[in-house]
Protein backbone atom coordinates (compact mmCIF):
# COMPACT_ATOMS: atom_id res chain seq x y z
CA UNK A 1 0.00 0.00 0.00
CA UNK A 2 1.50 3.64 -0.67
CA UNK A 3 2.60 5.03 2.17
CA UNK A 4 4.27 8.30 0.73
CA UNK A 5 2.82 11.97 0.56
CA UNK A 6 0.89 12.89 -2.28
CA UNK A 7 2.81 16.67 -2.58
CA UNK A 8 0.13 18.11 -5.76
CA UNK A 9 -3.68 16.79 -6.16
CA UNK A 10 -2.80 17.49 -10.07
CA UNK A 11 0.37 18.47 -10.94
CA UNK A 12 0.01 17.75 -14.34
CA UNK A 13 -3.55 19.41 -14.73
CA UNK A 14 -5.25 16.00 -16.63
CA UNK A 15 -8.65 15.87 -18.05
CA UNK A 16 -9.35 12.55 -18.34
CA UNK A 17 -7.94 9.45 -20.20
CA UNK A 18 -8.31 10.18 -23.83
CA UNK A 19 -7.53 6.60 -25.59
CA UNK A 20 -5.85 3.51 -25.09
CA UNK A 21 -3.14 2.06 -27.84
CA UNK A 22 -2.68 -1.92 -29.16
CA UNK A 23 -0.91 -3.20 -31.33
CA UNK A 24 -2.98 -6.31 -33.19
CA UNK A 25 -2.62 -8.81 -35.60
CA UNK A 26 -5.28 -7.97 -37.69
CA UNK A 27 -6.90 -4.83 -37.87
CA UNK A 28 -10.40 -6.00 -39.40
CA UNK A 29 -11.01 -8.95 -36.88
CA UNK A 30 -9.70 -6.24 -33.89
CA UNK A 31 -12.44 -3.61 -35.02
CA UNK A 32 -15.03 -6.30 -35.45
CA UNK A 33 -14.35 -7.79 -31.90
CA UNK A 34 -14.29 -3.66 -30.57
CA UNK A 35 -17.09 -3.13 -32.10
CA UNK A 36 -19.45 -6.37 -32.12
CA UNK A 37 -18.67 -7.50 -28.80
CA UNK A 38 -17.81 -4.21 -26.54
CA UNK A 39 -19.71 -1.82 -28.82
CA UNK A 40 -17.12 0.25 -29.79
CA UNK A 41 -17.84 2.96 -33.18
CA UNK A 42 -15.57 3.22 -35.55
CA UNK A 43 -14.09 7.27 -35.94
CA UNK A 44 -11.99 8.93 -38.36
CA UNK A 45 -8.30 8.60 -37.91
CA UNK A 46 -5.76 11.26 -39.48
CA UNK A 47 -5.12 10.52 -42.99
CA UNK A 48 -1.09 11.22 -42.61
CA UNK A 49 -0.42 7.58 -41.06
CA UNK A 50 1.52 6.07 -43.12
CA UNK A 51 0.66 2.50 -41.21
CA UNK A 52 -2.37 0.45 -41.03
CA UNK A 53 -4.72 1.10 -37.95
CA UNK A 54 -7.97 1.82 -36.56
CA UNK A 55 -9.80 4.35 -34.38
CA UNK A 56 -12.55 3.44 -32.31
CA UNK A 57 -14.80 5.42 -29.36
CA UNK A 58 -17.13 4.59 -27.12
CA UNK A 59 -17.79 5.08 -23.01
CA UNK A 60 -15.82 8.55 -23.46
CA UNK A 61 -12.65 7.17 -24.23
CA UNK A 62 -10.86 5.96 -27.55
CA UNK A 63 -8.91 2.70 -28.38
CA UNK A 64 -5.95 3.33 -31.08
CA UNK A 65 -6.04 0.33 -32.77
CA UNK A 66 -2.19 -0.11 -34.75
CA UNK A 67 -1.02 -3.01 -36.82
CA UNK A 68 1.75 -4.68 -35.37
CA UNK A 69 5.04 -4.70 -37.99
CA UNK A 70 5.80 -8.37 -36.61
CA UNK A 71 2.48 -10.16 -35.98
CA UNK A 72 3.71 -13.58 -35.96
CA UNK A 73 6.36 -12.05 -33.17
CA UNK A 74 3.33 -11.05 -30.90
CA UNK A 75 2.42 -12.74 -27.67
CA UNK A 76 0.24 -15.91 -28.11
CA UNK A 77 -3.43 -16.16 -26.63
CA UNK A 78 -2.40 -17.37 -23.12
CA UNK A 79 -5.41 -18.80 -20.15
CA UNK A 80 -7.53 -16.28 -19.01
CA UNK A 81 -5.68 -14.91 -15.93
CA UNK A 82 -7.40 -12.62 -13.63
CA UNK A 83 -4.39 -11.02 -12.59
CA UNK A 84 -2.91 -10.31 -15.98
CA UNK A 85 -2.61 -6.83 -17.28
CA UNK A 86 -6.25 -5.92 -18.45
CA UNK A 87 -8.88 -3.14 -19.20
CA UNK A 88 -12.28 -3.35 -17.46
CA UNK A 89 -15.70 -2.25 -18.17
CA UNK A 90 -18.65 -1.28 -16.11
CA UNK A 91 -22.26 -3.36 -17.32
CA UNK A 92 -25.81 -2.77 -16.29
CA UNK A 93 -26.60 -6.41 -16.06
CA UNK A 94 -23.72 -9.45 -15.47
CA UNK A 95 -26.35 -12.08 -16.60
CA UNK A 96 -26.78 -10.32 -20.15
CA UNK A 97 -23.39 -9.76 -20.32
CA UNK A 98 -22.71 -13.46 -19.56
CA UNK A 99 -25.34 -15.12 -21.63
CA UNK A 100 -24.11 -13.00 -25.12
CA UNK A 101 -20.45 -14.41 -24.51
CA UNK A 102 -22.07 -17.61 -24.08
CA UNK A 103 -23.87 -16.76 -27.23
CA UNK A 104 -20.79 -15.62 -29.06
CA UNK A 105 -19.12 -18.71 -27.84
CA UNK A 106 -16.17 -16.43 -25.83
CA UNK A 107 -14.31 -17.96 -23.22
CA UNK A 108 -14.67 -16.17 -20.19
CA UNK A 109 -13.77 -16.73 -16.37
CA UNK A 110 -15.83 -15.62 -13.22
CA UNK A 111 -14.75 -13.66 -10.41
CA UNK A 112 -15.91 -12.75 -7.90
CA UNK A 113 -14.37 -9.98 -5.27
CA UNK A 114 -15.79 -9.34 -1.71
CA UNK A 115 -15.44 -5.99 0.21
CA UNK A 116 -17.23 -5.25 3.69
CA UNK A 117 -20.22 -7.74 2.73
CA UNK A 118 -20.43 -6.30 -0.80
CA UNK A 119 -19.71 -7.63 -4.33
CA UNK A 120 -18.10 -7.07 -6.87
CA UNK A 121 -19.32 -9.57 -10.09
CA UNK A 122 -16.31 -9.77 -12.64
CA UNK A 123 -16.15 -11.93 -16.48
CA UNK A 124 -12.32 -11.56 -17.72
CA UNK A 125 -12.26 -13.15 -21.40
CA UNK A 126 -9.21 -12.18 -24.03
CA UNK A 127 -9.49 -10.09 -27.40
CA UNK A 128 -8.17 -11.17 -30.60
CA UNK A 129 -4.22 -10.94 -29.74
CA UNK A 130 -4.64 -12.06 -26.37
CA UNK A 131 -5.32 -8.62 -24.30
CA UNK A 132 -7.37 -9.44 -20.94
CA UNK A 133 -11.08 -7.83 -20.85
CA UNK A 134 -12.71 -7.51 -17.61
CA UNK A 135 -16.50 -6.61 -17.45
CA UNK A 136 -17.77 -6.06 -13.82
CA UNK A 137 -20.38 -4.17 -11.35
CA UNK A 138 -17.53 -2.15 -10.22
CA UNK A 139 -19.87 0.68 -9.17
CA UNK A 140 -21.14 -1.58 -6.25
CA UNK A 141 -17.71 -0.62 -4.21
CA UNK A 142 -17.07 2.93 -3.39
CA UNK A 143 -13.79 4.01 -4.32
CA UNK A 144 -12.16 5.44 -0.89
CA UNK A 145 -9.16 7.80 -2.19
CA UNK A 146 -6.48 6.95 1.09
CA UNK A 147 -5.06 10.78 1.47
CA UNK A 148 -6.81 12.55 4.12
CA UNK A 149 -7.38 15.99 2.42
CA UNK A 150 -9.50 14.25 -0.15
CA UNK A 151 -13.33 12.60 0.48
CA UNK A 152 -14.21 9.45 -0.91
CA UNK A 153 -15.28 9.84 -5.01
Amino acid sequence: MFKGRISEKNPLHLKCLNHISMQCRSVEESIDFYCNVLGFVPIQRPGSFDFDGAWLFSYGIGIHLIKSEDPDGMPKVGRIDPKDRHISFQCESMETVEKKLREMKIEYVNGRVMDGGIAVDQLFFHDPDGTMIEVCNCENIAVVVLDDDRDAI
